[in-house]
């Protein structure tokens, strides 16, 4: 149950609501399998996180599975890494009370996400959304994780739990690890095909989203009438968002270099590249959904997986509540 002491611990997760997309896929779910050997991995579906929007009850559950089943699919392998619910632990909501009296409202009010997410749900704008980077900071301090992995869009979080973690700490003593940033050179930020200076996001209505499930015809007709320009060459350039977006997809599916595709496509146009990315794209998606209609015909072997890991994961995260709870001076009546 102990964690791996020569390991450094990385912790991550992806909120379960509605069916992954190619930008969760090249730019965490690969790179998370990549360092399964080297870190001590805790991997978790954030489903607390997701009902700060709105879910359908039915569909969350089902999506929490068929997420569990997409990791699997992926490469995450439970023998090395920990996967686990979110919501099965309770310590992440109890740390979570804690650690919003630790952060102050100066700090909340200037969290980006929080602007953005507010304009897109104004009907809908709770308590939860506003405090879940407090939450995120929880998920992190919980495993004394050393590293996080983070796209651009969520280094303003991580810096949030940093100072939370140094705060808690000079008031109480050493109690959490202050965890850095994990970046990797394989990552990508997968843009929108439709409009590529937003990110590719599970809830845009449209063809601008990738879905992982989506079938070889589909990602081709996505990409086929993904947004460029009138310039005609294939080169990446500052302004050329919806080609350079697309070089970014084809350079992480294929392992090319920049300088590589556009050597390849000299001369060439845009409608011979898109082909050429909806073909590699729908390639690499065709092997991991062979794998996830295997693991979707076995429930039990996943809630196995599921349950073990918060096993672990729960040990783990008491172990750090504890000392939280005796350090802000909370009475045990059973000690």
């Amino acid at each position: 149950m102990e964690m791996n002491e020569t390991k450094k611990v990385v912790l991550s997760g992806i909120q379960p609501s509605g069916t992954l997309t190619l930008g969760n896929y090249l730019g965490a779910l690969r790179n998370w399998v990549k360092v399964q050997d080297e870190y001590d991995c805790y991997y978790m579906l954030a489903d607390l996180h997701a009902i700060t929007v709105r879910q359908v009850p039915a569909e969350l559950r089902q999506n929490c599975f068929k997420t569990a089943a997409i990791y699997l699919a992926a490469g995450i392998d439970p023998a090395k890494s920990t996967l686990f619910l979110q919501s099965t632990i309770p310590a992440h909501s109890q740390l979570a009370w804690v650690l919003d009296c630790y952060a102050m409202m100066g700090e909340l009010n200037r969290m980006t996400q929080f602007k953005d997410k507010s304009s897109r749900h104004a009907d809908n704008i709770n308590g939860g959304l506003y405090t879940y980077p407090v939450l995120m900071a929880a998920d992190i301090l919980l495993y004394q994780a050393d590293l996080v992995p983070v796209g651009s869009d969520q280094l303003q979080h991580l810096e949030l739990t940093r100072d939370i973690a140094t705060r808690f700490n000079h008031a109480y003593s050493e109690t959490f690890k202050i965890p850095k940033g994990l970046t990797t050179q394989t990552g990508a930020r997968i843009m929108s095909l439709s409009d590529p200076t937003k990110k590719m996001s599970k809830s845009e209505v449209g063809d601008g989203t990738i879905f992982m499930l989506d079938s070889k015809d589909v990602v081709i007709r996505k990409i086929r009438k993904a947004v460029t320009d009138s310039d005609g060459e294939v080169r990446y350039a500052e302004g050329k968002h919806g080609i350079n977006n697309l070089m970014s997809i084809y350079s992480a599916v294929t392992g090319k270099t920049f300088e590589e595709i556009e050597s390849e496509f000299a001369g060439k146009g845009y409608g011979d590249f898109k082909l050429a990315v909806g073909e590699a794209v729908a390639d690499e998606l065709a092997v991991l959904q062979g794998e996830y209609q295997r693991y979707m015909t076995d429930k039990a072997y996943i809630n196995d997986i599921l349950i073990k890991g918060a096993e672990k994961a729960s040990y783990i995260a008491r172990k750090t509540l504890s000392k939280v709870y005796r350090k802000v001076g909370f009475y045990d009546p059973t000690k």
